[in-house]
């Protein structure tokens, strides 16, 4: 192999390991892969006193409670795939009961022109929710609302509308028993931030306009039906199988994990997770 070549082939590996050494992490890498073994994943939260301003708000609630408990299985068989961590678990408990204890409080947010509901847990009981579940470090995923202006075209795509429209989005944090955020969604150690939404509560009626003769395009909400039709379509893996969760939230699982994926060596192996040190399974 002449040294042109070679050069070439170190040249791709270099970049490779380059492309692969992204910290989504809010340390470093390393002291999270070495602190962080077992991680235990509570119940999808849904945060009923966040800006959801649907008329049915109740049925809505029970819709997503429903969906999200089918759905958070998926999740915590993607992690377990992804080979982050050594043991991922399920912790127990009412969503809402646990939200409630859990929750100090929420603050609105608009960092890097992403807008967002941050929370904030309160310390004890995230450090005994730990112990008790003999983790390293808890992961929370909230459903909240949120107005934020979009820009929705018609079908046609002839013509939008560019204004704000009540939607759910997801967050998650990964907290460990010192309460200190290891990781975050939306994650802004990205080069471009985003926080894509789970689904938009409402929509642009332009055939309404159109059948009118109206410039005026009002906004109105999706059905239950069709919200239920939306948040329940499944996802179809590439082996062709159905997955567990529907096609909204595994985008976004997808997203997360995507973001806690280990480093991989220089030949695409995945970095191998051993045991905890104090014997944690």
């Amino acid at each position: 192999m002449n040294r042109l070549l070679k050069g070439i082939i170190v040249g791709l590996l270099a970049l490779a390991a380059v492309g692969c050494s992204r910290n989504y992490y809010n340390i470093p890498r390393d002291s999270f892969e070495r602190n962080v073994r077992v991680i235990g994943v509570a119940p999808i939260f849904v945060d009923t006193d966040s800006d959801i301003k649907y008329p049915e708000k109740e049925a809505l609630v029970r819709l997503l409670r429903d969906q999200s408990s089918t759905s958070e299985k998926e999740l915590i068989a993607m992690l377990r795939d992804g080979g982050e961590f050594y043991a991922v678990r399920p912790v127990e408990g009412d969503p809402a009961q646990l939200f409630s204890r859990l929750l100090f409080r929420r603050e609105r947010r608009d960092d890097a022109d992403v807008l967002y509901n941050k929370y904030f847990f309160k310390e004890q009981e995230v450090r005994d929710l730990i112990k008790q579940n003999q983790l390293d470090a808890l992961m929370l995923i909230v459903i909240s609302g949120l107005d934020r202006p979009e820009k929705i075209y018609s079908s046609n795509l002839l013509s939008y509308l560019d204004t704000n429209y009540n939607e759910l989005v997801m967050t998650a944090q990964i907290l460990d028993a010192n309460n200190t955020i290891l990781w975050e969604y939306p994650n802004f150690r990205q080069k471009s931030p985003d926080l894509p939404a789970l689904v938009n509560l409402q929509y642009p009626d332009f055939d309404e306009a159109a059948a009118n003769q109206d410039e005026r395009v009002l906004v109105k909400f999706k059905t239950i039906p069709g919200l239920t039709r939306a948040l329940t379509k499944k996802e179809t893996s590439l082996t062709g199988s159905i997955l567990p969760a529907s096609a909204l939230y595994y985008d976004i699982f997808d997203d997360m994990v995507s973001m806690l994926k280990p480093e991989r060596t220089w030949f695409g192996e995945k970095k191998k997770i051993g045991p905890p040190a104090d014997g944690k399974q």
